[in-house]
């Protein structure tokens, strides 16, 4: 059995990325902050279609816990699925701020970067060990680091980072052949940056392609399947999920 550990898949595009890497038969760490309750009914989900996982605290913000996170995982996969590595990891932890750069606080500006930029870097960086060779890396960026989005620039612009350190990930951990690769979302339907409201949605939806803003179920799916060995040549890329989103 393949496992997939998923940062802050409790909620949204994380907790559906975690049922539907169950749904193709892979174990799942989903990790939480600060809804436990919400990351259990992801557990329950799971174990309805027969699927195994576990849940646990992680605080992508705080690096500093990166250590005893691992220890936490190590301990988790001999306990449950008696290997001393997994397979995957999905860097999709997240939150959004929608401010104009010139509102925008240096406290805000720091939150917003040890979550999106360091925290995928440092973690990666701490669970690499566990990692198997043959791995898979798979880091959320977005659509707004390709289109400029007013109010939404230090979320971008370090979305815009991770999709390059993406890269440097694939290059530099191909020789162990782990992959690296990033999902970009456009306007996605989740509670992220407190939730669409209807003028917001027919706005997002006008100025998508196809007319609406997308399901978490829709990028959860993609990142599964990436994450499959029908996929196993694609390395590298930042791929979009977005619906034609300002195109």
């Amino acid at each position: 059995m393949r496992i997939v550990v998923v940062t802050g898949s409790s909620r949204g595009i994380g907790a559906s990325t975690a049922f539907e890497c169950a749904r193709l038969g892979m174990g799942v760490v989903v990790t939480y902050n600060s809804r436990p309750d919400k990351a259990a009914e992801v557990i329950a989900a799971i174990e309805g279609i027969g699927g195994k996982a576990v849940a646990l605290k992680l605080d992508v913000g705080n690096s500093r816990s990166f250590p005893a996170f691992r220890e936490a995982v190590s301990a988790q996969l001999n306990a449950i699925w008696h290997r001393k590595t997994f397979d995957y990891l999905v860097n999709n932890a997240g939150y959004g701020l929608y401010a104009p750069i010139t509102d925008v606080s240096e406290e805000q500006f720091d939150g917003l970067f040890n979550v999106h930029l360091k925290g995928p870097f440092f973690l990666t960086q701490a669970l690499l060990p566990l990692i198997a060779d043959g791995g898979h890396v798979v880091n959320l960026t977005s659509a707004t680091s390709r289109v400029a989005t007013a109010g939404v620039a230090p979320y971008a612009a370090f979305k815009g980072g991770l999709q390059v350190l993406t890269r440097y990930m694939a290059k530099e951990f191909g020789a162990r052949r782990i992959r690296a690769n990033s999902i970009a979302p456009g306007a996605i339907r989740t509670e992220l940056g407190g939730g669409l409201d209807d003028v917001f949605e027919a706005m997002l939806a006008d100025q998508t392609a196809l007319g609406r803003v997308g399901e978490p179920e829709e990028i959860g799916g993609v990142i599964a399947s990436l994450l499959s060995d029908e996929n196993r040549w694609i390395n590298a890329q930042n791929i979009e999920v977005a619906g034609g989103y300002i195109i």
